[in-house]
């Protein structure tokens, strides 16, 4: 219901309300219990959570069941069928929309943030933002009326300094997850996941149970889009030999990708922090840093997906808009779902 409200225009002016918009008290409530205790509350077993459920987290979050349950329903819905995939790169999408919005886009790290005012013609004051940013070019800035922050903030992260606010901006508890995403070009051991004969094996992805001896969360093909999901290895002929993708938390060393294959030709890894560590009761920053500061990251403490950042951005942008104009009656309104039956 979210996508019919934000249709409509109408914006909300905190995470929680932004929550409270898209499911309602339970999905409020979801932030302050785990996904296990959910499911264990739902009437599933222990077993059924370990063996499916967690493999599921460790996968998409690199964390176990102790995870909030709205991220972690969101985990489970990233496992079922009939997800998409750009052709080319996620980063595609970034690229369109800045080309369809006709954006002036400048290479370069934000270094502070400063509240500044200026006098209009008029004589009037004017409240402004000075950026200051690092380009290849050297150290710069510029005014801007309305500022959103589209990075999660934290020293090892968007690493902002806030200038002359008062009150201070305050500083935010954002720990963050590191992943590892390896991508090997080799022949897979499959002795190590216990086949001894390598033509019995036609896995395309392993998941993993949360086990201290384990140094991988998952392992998996990478298939280009337009291939069938789900894939088969690259060589039908050997179904060992393709291009693995495997997250973990650590760099692998030689000795576990020697675990893991029995030759390789190519190893690129990344390391990045690629999503909050969760831990409920989870408590979410402000939308609202300042008169016109947007900071709409915050609402990765809930769940970190592609489509949570696209609705958590057009609400941003419907919130600095109707701010801006002084229209509150677009702003954080209740029993939405009943006023549009009536609207229509």
């Amino acid at each position: 219901r979210i996508y019919r409200y934000q249709a409509h225009d109408y914006a909300f002016s905190s995470n929680e309300g932004l929550l409270h918009a898209l499911g309602g008290e339970d999905f409020t409530r979801m932030l302050n219990q785990s996904i296990d205790e959910a499911l264990q509350r739902a009437g599933f077993s222990q077993k059924f959570i370990n063996e499916v459920v967690c493999p599921a987290m460790r996968v998409n979050y690199g964390q176990g069941v102790n995870i909030n349950s709205f991220v972690g329903a969101v985990s489970l819905a990233g496992v079922d069928s009939g997800l998409w995939s750009v052709k080319g790169g996620n980063k595609l999408v970034c690229t369109g929309l800045l080309y369809a919005a006709k954006a002036e886009l400048i290479h370069g790290d934000v270094i502070s943030i400063e509240p500044k005012t200026r006098p209009r013609p008029s004589g009037d004051p004017v409240n402004l933002y000075h950026l200051t940013y690092n380009t290849t070019a050297g150290l710069t800035g510029d005014t801007y009326d309305i500022v959103v922050i589209a990075a999660p903030l934290g020293p090892k992260l968007a690493n902002i300094t806030f200038k002359n606010f008062h009150p201070p901006i305050p500083e935010f508890p954002n720990p963050y997850h590191q992943t590892v995403a390896t991508f090997i070009h080799g022949r897979l051991n499959t002795s190590f996941f216990g086949y001894r004969d390598p033509s019995s094996f036609h896995l395309a992805s392993i998941f993993t149970t949360e086990n201290p001896n384990l140094f991988i969360n998952s392992l998996g093909v990478v298939s280009p889009v337009g291939e069938e999901k789900g894939g088969k290895p690259t060589h039908q002929d050997d179904p060992t030999l393709a291009v693995w993708k495997v997250f973990s938390r650590e760099e692998l060393t030689k000795e576990q990708l020697d675990l893991l294959f029995t030759s390789y030709h190519s190893v690129e890894a990344k390391t990045w922090w690629a999503y909050p560590r969760y831990s409920p009761p989870e408590k979410c920053p402000p939308l609202v840093l300042h008169r016109h500061l947007y900071y709409l990251n915050g609402l990765e403490r809930a769940a970190s997906a592609a489509e949570l950042s696209a609705v958590a951005a057009k609400n941003a942008a419907l919130l600095a808009f109707h701010r801006w104009q002084g229209n509150q009656h677009s702003l954080d309104q209740q029993d939405l779902q009943e006023k549009l039956k009536t609207e229509l």
